[in-house]
């Protein structure tokens, strides 16, 4: 038997779901289009959910702007379906628009018949909705781990079906390490997809969570997660500099050093080397470097 990992009609999906569904030679019913690959109105109460659907939130407001946009202008892409034995007919591809057109108060909807096996259809639909964008990172997530266990697909392999690169799908895949937690708030849209993989960097169940609540908090961006990350990992020993051993002062530089002072009215530093140094006269104000100026330029005339 050939798998679908294997079969050469599944390498067609960066082509397009189309070109690698078998299309259903049925008798058109009345009002149908009759031409094989034609979209035909199905009613939408005879289409059921697609059972291997991997999304798990949809967003409401676009799902409402969808809604009026088919009210005015109708579905402009048809939707997949399959019929069932029971003659019903069950999704493949398209889920928004089916929502949308029930919300939309519509009774049927343009769709595709496609004969494809349980096994087809959940890889089919896991696929297609990879190749979207708005799926979540768990999302995502969950839908390689899915393709890896029940199709035994490599990471190589889903890369090339979802036209990702082979680094991104072990990226995600490793998002499913993180605390059941962790993941319930990069789902919700708490903490984004470069947020789960700065956590990641931790090893603990508990300290990823307490890091990740300290992110949603602080609203950290992703940068300065990686920064308090690398802290934690690698804390900076702030070791204190050893302290320089004082020369000893000789008593006639000493001596120098406070007369200069009184007469100045300055904090003065005398640093003597053997006979070879410098005088360092420190000052607070301008007006006490004015007054120095004009102390010196003054005994010099």
């Amino acid at each position: 038997m050939t798998t679908i990992a294997s079969d050469p009609k599944r390498r067609a999906l960066g082509k397009g779901l189309d070109s690698l569904l078998p299309r259903v030679h049925t008798a058109a019913e009345p009002g149908a289009e009759s031409e094989v690959g034609k979209p035909r109105e199905i009613p939408l109460e005879l289409i059921d959910r697609n059972p291997y659907q991997t999304r798990s939130q949809v967003d409401d407001e676009r799902l409402a702007e969808l809604a009026a946009s088919i009210t005015a202008n109708g579905v402009v892409q048809p939707v997949l379906v399959r019929p069932l034995s029971n003659g019903r007919f069950q999704l493949i591809a398209g889920e928004r628009r089916w929502r949308a057109s029930e919300r939309a108060g519509k009774k049927t909807i343009p769709a595709l018949l496609r004969q494809v096996s349980d096994e087809q259809a959940m890889e089919i639909t896991i696929v297609e909705n990879l190749q979207r964008a708005d799926l979540n990172p768990m999302e995502q997530a969950r839908a390689f781990e899915r393709l890896s266990r029940e199709f035994h697909m490599t990471q190589e392999q889903m890369a090339q079906r979802t036209g990702k690169d082979r680094a991104t799908v072990a990226n995600f895949l490793r998002l499913l390490k993180l605390p059941n937690a962790v993941q319930a708030r990069v789902e919700a849209g708490e903490l984004s997809f470069g947020h789960a993989r700065a956590l990641l960097a931790l090893e603990h169940a508990e300290e990823m969570q307490k890091v990740a609540q300290r992110a949603v908090s602080l609203s950290l961006s992703v940068r300065q997660l990686e920064s308090y990350v690398q802290g934690l990992l690698h804390p900076e020993r702030k070791e204190k500099p050893e302290a320089k051993p004082e020369l000893p002062v000789d008593p006639n530089v000493r001596e120098a050093q406070v007369q200069l002072q009184r007469a100045l009215g300055l904090k003065v530093t005398i640093e003597d080397r053997g006979g070879r140094g410098k005088v360092i006269i420190e000052y607070g104000r301008l007006e006490d470097f004015d007054q120095l100026l004009e102390l010196i330029t003054r005994n010099r005339s």
